[in-house]
């Protein structure tokens, strides 16, 4: 599944050794994937839950904190975990398209994952890669702290969902919000909840990443109220310029940061300099520069 998918949560993703059964392990310990079909095969609701009764028989369900759910989709794996809740009573972590990096992100299907943050209560952390598909509608979560979306186009109807939710115990939210030929639909006004933060009091690290009107992120973030309880924020992998930062820099205080991240850039050196000048104690990654010249364009759009 990818160097960087060894590990979820903090935890080692079991190999086929753990899941025959033939070495033994604690299953907290561990983070399990959830099979549905072959690698490269789109799973059904069945092949999940077949997948499901595999797991469970060499795992013991009662002790699982961790599931990721690899594959080209994982359009069908809510429905079932939603379903089988009650037997996987400490599952905390979850991330659904947990794939190979090579697979093209486009092509990584979901579905409506508003059902898992329903039926699990005290779920801490989901991860989603892909958009293709992918539903939410608003919730109300006391528990959940880690909110993360890779895609290449993130539905709009996902972001306003996300700002209209209570999610008081949400300290990392990211979204990856991608272009409008892979689904990304999303405008300045459909991010206007998460901005303001009503909904959001304990965010602490917030991405607005990956996006085509960077520059017009990092303006409205000038004012938003959401920043000033901000430790970190990222406008990473996108369009972002000089015009921007200039935006920034102009805004309200950002010194009380301790990073900002917007490596895959745009931004002139000169710019770049201005940033750090004024934000001394701010650790700043303005790595892997581009050439304004080419066209602005963001890190992942496939």
């Amino acid at each position: 599944m990818g160097a960087h998918r060894e590990t979820f949560a903090g935890l080692p993703v079991a190999g086929y050794r753990l899941l025959d059964g033939r070495v033994k392990a604690d299953p907290a310990l561990v983070a399990w994937p959830l099979h549905g079909a072959e690698m490269y095969e789109e799973a059904d609701e069945a092949g999940y839950a077949a997948g499901l009764e595999d797991l469970l028989a060499v795992a013991d369900g009662s002790r699982i904190g961790a599931i990721v759910a690899p594959g080209i989709s994982a359009r069908h794996a809510p429905a079932v975990l939603a379903a089988n809740a009650h037997r996987l009573p400490r599952l905390r972590s979850l991330f659904l398209g947990c794939t190979d990096p090579e697979y093209q992100i486009s092509w990584i299907a979901q579905g409506d994952i508003t059902p898992i943050l329903e039926a699990f209560p005290l779920l801490e952390r989901l991860d989603v890669r892909g958009g293709e598909g992918l539903e939410l509608k608003p919730v109300s979560h006391a528990s959940l702290r880690i909110l993360r979306f890779e895609t290449g186009g993130l539905p709009e109807g996902v972001v306003r969902a996300i700002g209209d939710s209570e999610l008081p115990a949400l300290e990392h939210l990211e979204l990856w919000l991608g272009t409008p030929e892979y689904g990304g639909g999303a405008t300045l006004g459909d991010l206007a909840g998460i901005l303001d933060g009503t909904g959001l009091p304990a965010l602490r690290r917030l991405g607005l990443c990956d996006c085509e009107f960077q520059d017009e992120v990092a303006a409205a973030l000038a004012a938003a109220p959401v920043v000033s309880r901000l430790e970190e924020l990222s406008l990473a992998m996108g369009s972002l310029t000089d015009d921007g930062v200039e935006a920034l820099l102009t805004g309200q205080p950002l010194t009380h940061l301790r990073r900002l991240d917007l490596h895959h850039h745009f931004v002139s050196e000169p710019m770049g300099e201005r940033l750090r000048a004024a934000l001394p104690g701010v650790e700043i990654d303005l790595s892997e520069p581009h050439d304004r010249r080419a066209g602005p364009y963001i890190s992942v759009a496939e």
